[in-house]
């Protein structure tokens, strides 16, 4: 009777712990990849185009949110200045931002910042190359007074291109933390789960020889 006693005591407990562990194995895949991804653009990364285009397109996973200030797009040429022409416009999943449509050959960087489904921030940047150019710009750096415009705005570059390097940073470290912590939840769940039975056994063994002794 007192087996049978143990035994239904100790199936609640044991059927929570697995519960509890089940619930956070499935929570960590799902935060992990919350944040909606980059999955085409145009220019795209490390695509050679022979003139800078008119507009710069992202398309993401899912439909963004928009909002002012919730997306950001800055490209730079390859003496660092913006051949962003106004502010990037967002439709569902698709971002669009008007581009000046000329510009120097050379590596072009594409920054991007812009806000997830489910209402966190995520980030971006990558590069694609430009052949030819357009004349009326590759005349001008041969002018000795524009050589002092480019080196002051470089200095304004690297401002802009240090916080999205660092919110992709961040989130794929939280991704880490919440996995590793999710498998050590379930080790110890799965810890106690066993010692709770080991115990409740061993108090059963004990009990049920203490007559046989006596007798």
């Amino acid at each position: 009777m007192k087996t049978k006693a143990l035994s239904r005591s100790a199936a609640p407990i044991a059927l929570a712990a697995t519960l509890l562990a089940a619930f956070l194995v499935l929570l960590s895949p799902v935060s992990a990849s919350a944040h909606d991804a980059l999955v085409s653009s145009s220019p795209a990364a490390d695509e050679s185009v022979d003139v800078v285009p008119a507009t710069l397109t992202l398309t993401f996973s899912a439909k963004l949110i928009g909002g002012e200030g919730s997306t950001e797009v800055v490209v730079t040429d390859p003496d660092g200045n913006q051949v962003t022409d106004g502010a990037a416009t967002v439709d569902g999943a698709i971002v669009t931002q008007p581009l000046k449509g000329s510009g120097p050959a050379g590596a072009y960087h594409v920054i991007w910042k812009v806000v997830s489904s489910d209402g966190h921030p995520t980030s971006g940047e990558y590069f694609f190359t430009v052949n030819v150019g357009d004349a009326a710009t590759t005349d001008e750096p041969t002018a000795a007074p524009s050589t002092a415009a480019p080196t002051a705005e470089q200095t304004a570059a690297p401002e802009v291109t240090s916080a999205p390097s660092t919110d992709a940073d961040d989130s794929a470290g939280a991704s880490a933390a919440i996995w590793i912590v999710s498998i050590i939840a379930v080790l110890v769940v799965a810890g106690v789960v066993v010692w709770i039975v080991m115990s409740r056994r061993r108090g059963t063994t004990a009990t049920d020889s203490d007559p046989s002794s006596e007798r």
